[in-house]
């Protein structure tokens, strides 16, 4: 993260989803002066296996504890597109929020997850996948050209993003040091209560995943990406 980076926005499916998988490069971000933005696509509301819960009750609790842990991290603002937890499809309602999302907070950077199938069924959830393709779409072109929703215009001009992180568990093209805000990223974690009967066995389980990432860079703790850098 040599340039400086005014504003990133992370889109991503759940509430969970930023402090998972991008929660350490979200702090080094804020604690640098940069303006980061949440898009949550989804309202997580099946995950549960609480069979007194209702899919109601949890989206309000999710979002609750979304907004902590944002609040921890220090993002300044959390958006939710609301749609159905397990069910988002690649249309073209999900581009359009997603685009308008980019166009209204015009980012530097956007961090997104993998559309790609692989076999970390946690980091491949369909919801992820297709996310992270619609995030990357929009960046190129939908966000970016004036023609794709015009009835965004004039309010949500075209944004061109300079580059985008891919959350990235194989082979990343970038790793980056989250050593001194791994207990941060473990906070903010642990705001999202609901989706943890034991917390202390997800904590050892980031930090042993977190370790294996830095440890070829001689890193205690990191974080992995795929990294873009788009033409200007």
């Amino acid at each position: 993260m040599a340039d400086k980076i005014e504003r990133a926005l992370v889109v991503t499916a759940h509430p969970d989803d930023s402090e998972f998988g991008t929660g350490g490069t979200v702090a080094k971000l804020a604690k640098d002066g940069c303006e980061v933005t949440y898009v949550v696509v989804t309202n997580g509301n099946k995950g549960s296996g609480d069979r007194t819960m209702t899919p109601e009750r949890l989206a309000a609790i999710r979002a609750d504890e979304q907004r902590n842990a944002a609040r921890t991290l220090g993002v300044a603002r959390v958006e939710f597109l609301g749609y159905p937890d397990g069910e988002v499809e690649d249309t073209r309602d999900v581009r359009r929020d997603v685009a308008r999302e980019i166009r209204k907070w015009r980012p530097d950077l956007l961090i997104c997850q993998n559309p790609n199938r692989t076999y970390n069924l946690g980091a491949s959830h369909r919801d992820h996948r297709t996310v992270g393709g619609v995030a990357l779409d929009c960046v190129y072109p939908l966000a970016r050209d004036h023609m794709a929703f015009p009835e965004l215009l004039p309010e949500f001009e075209p944004h061109k993003v300079r580059q985008v992180y891919v959350m990235q568990w194989q082979n990343p093209h970038l790793v980056v040091d989250i050593s001194d805000v791994m207990d941060l990223k473990l906070r903010a974690l642990a705001c999202h209560a609901s989706q943890f009967a034991d917390f202390a066995r997800v904590e050892t389980r980031v930090r042993e995943r977190s370790a294996e990432i830095g440890k070829p860079k001689g890193f205690a703790y990191a974080e992995a990406f795929d990294h873009i850098l788009l033409p200007f």
